[in-house]
C-alpha cells in the first residue's frame, strides 16, 4: 500500500530517517499549513531551485533539502514560532510518518521526545528533515505557481 511504503531515506547527525507519505486526507489538511508557511518565504528558497523556476514552476523533487532546510531556518518570519512548531510537529511527529534508527539501533517512530533528543542543539537538521517530508508528500503541489497565484509569486520572488 502506498501510504506504508518508505518513499525517502535521509541520514542526519548519524541517524537514519525513513519517511512514508501521509494518508490522503491528512495530506490535504496539512497542505494548507504547508502553503501558508512556504509561500511567504519562497523568495528565500527560489534561488536554490535553479532552472526549475523557469515559467514560474517550482519542482520540489529537485530541491536540495539541506540547502532548503538551512534557508527555511534562516528565513522564518518574525513572531511565527508557534506556527513553525505546530507545522514541524504535523510534518515530523504527529502522524507517525517518520521512523528513525538512532545511532544504528532499532528503528522507532519519531515522536516528540525522540525528536527533542535527536535535534537538541541541531535544530537545523529538523528543518532539513521537514523539507524531505514535504518533498515526499507535496512534490507536485507547488508546480505552476505563476498560473495559480498570478503576480503574487513575482512579488514574493522580488523580495528574495
Amino acid at each position: 500500500m502506498k501510504q506504508f511504503d518508505v518513499k525517502a531515506e535521509k541520514t542526519l547527525g548519524g541517524n537514519k530517517f525513513y519517511i512514508v507519505p501521509f494518508p490522503a486526507m491528512k495530506a490535504a489538511g496539512i497542505s494548507a499549513d504547508v502553503s501558508a508557511f512556504v509561500l511567504p518565504i519562497i523568495g528565500a528558497v527560489a534561488p536554490l531551485v535553479g532552472d526549475s523556476m523557469k515559467d514560474r514552476e517550482v519542482d520540489l523533487a529537485n530541491l536540495d533539502s539541506e540547502s532548503a532546510g538551512k534557508s527555511l531556518a534562516n528565513a522564518l518570519p518574525d513572531g511565527s514560532g508557534d506556527r513553525v512548531e505546530s507545522l514541524l510537529k504535523k510534518l515530523l511527529t504527529k502522524h507517525s510518518n517518520v521512523t528513525v534508527e538512532v545511532d544504528g539501533g532499532e528503528a522507532q517512530k519519531l515522536n516528540e521526545d525522540v525528536a527533542n533528543e535527536i535535534f537538541c542543539g541541531e535544530v537545523q537538521n529538523m528543518f532539513i528533515l521537514a523539507v524531505e517530508v514535504i518533498k515526499v508528500n507535496y512534490s507536485g503541489f507547488f508546480k505552476n505557481l505563476g498560473s495559480q497565484f498570478g503576480g503574487a509569486i513575482e512579488k514574493l520572488l522580488a523580495k528574495g
